[in-house]
């Protein structure tokens, strides 16, 4: 309440608290007052409105707003299943390939040598959001087609993008993990849809998007029955122009300790510098991460998008081999 309220003017407000569910418990001081409402907001009306009152100074929530995903709900890390492959607990999670599925040869030839480093899910983007309208978009169905050949002969399972709702049930027909990407990352109708798959979904944190409405985003999913979703850092906008992106690794300890559920980190988008992506995939590894999402090409130069910050075929092994006793460290393997 604001200073030297009238205690009149505090009741009007104990009362609205309590009409609304809450049980008000205040605290008198020798010039302000504070009022404890008791009870859970997630299933309540918000307090939020109470500013309308000329006395309420402000209103502090103290209760985290997501609740499935949360720790309270559920202490121990999950462990997600993307058909028999896990991704989260003692196993480092590699998932590796193409920006875009450009042709059926770049395609197979990256999947083979990725699966020989030690990758087990395969990425490739069937459907690009592209800033520029000129730009490649992908190849759409004939780029589910291409990867479902890829899975068929490699085994490897299927992470891609989806960018709407009318795509979900065809991109679900082929993809094992259904990525909603960055631009998307609040498209709450999406997630729905993605939910509704039944497919473990990797949720990208936006560009702009604060941590805890990453995890709200995540909360959509779950409460629509599916729990089996995976937080990406994939890097944030700031003022820093010597990289595409700010990569947050803080972001892996903060969800670590907020949430149970896995965490994958980019480190292409992250930085957007093929130079600097083994270095971010360690520090990564190190802060606790689940698994690392890499862009991989046979010929970076020639890629039809973000050439600039994909491995080829040398330095994605060299990466991997860089990985195993780092991860040993930690009781962790790939």
């Amino acid at each position: 309440m604001r200073p030297n309220t009238p205690r009149e003017k505090i009741d009007e407000v104990l009362k609205e608290v309590q009409r609304l569910g809450y049980d008000p418990r205040p605290i008198f001081g020798s010039e302000q007052t504070i009022i404890a409402a008791i009870g859970d907001e997630r299933t309540h009306h918000t307090l939020e409105s109470l500013t309308v009152f000329a006395d309420v100074e402000k209103v502090m929530p103290v209760q985290k707003r997501y609740k499935l995903v949360s720790r309270e709900s559920h202490p121990a890390n999950s462990v997600i299943n993307v058909d028999g492959v896990p991704v989260g607990g003692p196993k480092f999670c590699v998932m590796a390939g193409p920006c875009s599925v450009e042709s059926a040869d770049q395609l197979l030839t990256t999947a083979r040598a990725v699966k020989a480093a030690g990758a087990t899910i395969l990425r490739g983007g069937a459907y690009k959001p592209r800033t520029s309208p000129y730009e490649f978009q992908g190849l759409g169905r004939e780029g589910l087609r291409l990867l479902q050949e890829a899975k068929d002969e490699t085994g490897l399972k299927i992470i891609t993008e989806v960018l709407s709702e009318r795509h979900v049930e065809h991109v679900a027909q082929t993809a094992d993990i259904l990525q909603v990407g960055a631009r998307n990352a609040q498209n709450f109708q999406l997630l729905i849809e993605c939910a509704k798959s039944g497919k473990p979904v990797l949720l990208k944190r936006g560009l702009c998007e604060r941590i805890d409405e990453w995890l709200l985003a995540a909360e959509y999913i779950l409460a629509h029955g599916n729990p089996n979703v995976l937080f990406c850092e994939r890097g944030i906008r700031t003022f820093e122009t010597y990289t595409r992106n700010t990569l947050d690794l803080a972001a892996v300890a903060i969800i670590k300790k907020e949430s149970h559920l896995p965490v994958i980190i980019d480190p292409s988008q992250g930085c957007g510098r093929a130079d600097l992506v083994r270095a971010l995939c360690c520090g990564a590894a190190a802060m606790g991460a689940d698994g690392l999402l890499i862009e991989v090409h046979p010929n970076p130069a020639e890629a039809l998008s973000d050439g600039q910050q994909q491995l080829d075929f040398q330095g994605f092994s060299q990466l991997m081999a860089q990985l195993h006793p780092l991860l040993a460290v930690t009781e962790r393997c790939i």
